[in-house]
């Protein structure tokens, strides 16, 4: 008849939600890579729009019972009225968690993406950094060509923090909640070794052209006392030839 008929739809519904529920809700999830974690991104979607999808079926039900309570006598109301209210309140309990649950990891996933531009955007700059620390190795010129390659180093060093800290909080929030800890751990230690070894390498590079520039400048001026003094002495021995001395006379400038 038609109590067992709504009965029978009932407990279909009351089954998908409690196999939702196991399959999605329940079980323990390990995420410790990024595609276990998109993978959980998609099915949690998918999930969440098979139950909104489900919002029609459990409408139709809602109306059914309570168009056979406007008909049927008084004993037979309560039992239904009740096990369509449990319906109800577990569907809309479902919905709930698996929209709470979806929005969590999908704010993970972005955490995710977030940690890996930053990542990307340091990377590039310890790439500069290599790059420059090579260009400095053996350079040549004089003072002015030193400092000009100091002063773009130093530039170059005046990185703010703000990436790295942000790459820091991000993997200790994901790390935390055991996402993809081993990975971003492997990630970080790689990539904060690699940090400090090119700022110690620079902070002596830094150093070294302090020196070179200095040891250039001691050269120019010593190279310059010794022109001027070829200079004075030039003009001296010149002055003797137009005046006809001989170097006989003269033994001091002659040696």
């Amino acid at each position: 008849d038609k109590t067992v008929s709504l009965r029978k739809d009932l407990s279909e519904m009351h089954e998908w939600i409690t196999q939702a529920e196991e399959e999605y809700l329940e079980r323990d999830f390990e995420y410790k890579t990024p595609d276990e974690l998109q993978k959980a991104v998609e099915e949690l979607k998918r999930a969440k729009e098979e139950a909104t999808q489900k919002e029609v079926k459990v409408k139709l039900i809602t109306d059914s019972v309570n168009s056979f309570i406007a008909k049927a006598p008084p004993a037979a109301h309560e039992a239904l009225k009740k096990e369509l209210d449990v319906l109800i309140t577990s569907y809309q309990r479902l919905c709930s968690r698996l929209n709470g649950k979806c929005k969590t990891l999908e704010e993970v996933w972005a955490c995710w993406r977030e940690l890996l531009s930053y990542l990307d955007a340091e990377t590039k700059w310890l790439n500069e950094i290599e790059l420059k620390l090579k260009a400095t190795e053996n350079i040549q010129g004089g003072a002015e060509e030193i400092s000009e390659s100091l002063d773009s180093l130093e530039r170059l060093m005046r990185h703010p923090e703000d990436n790295r800290n942000q790459i820091r909080e991000l993997a200790q929030t994901l790390t935390d909640g055991g996402i993809l800890d081993e990975l971003i751990n492997e990630k970080l230690e790689k990539f904060n070794t690699r940090w400090e070894e090119l700022q110690q390498q620079a902070v002596r590079r830094q150093k070294s052209l302090e020196q070179s520039i200095q040891s250039a400048q001691e050269t120019d001026k010593t190279l310059r006392l010794i022109q001027e003094s070829l200079a004075v002495i030039d003009k001296q021995l010149t002055a003797y030839i137009a005046d006809r001395v001989d170097a006989a006379q003269v033994p001091q400038e002659a040696q």
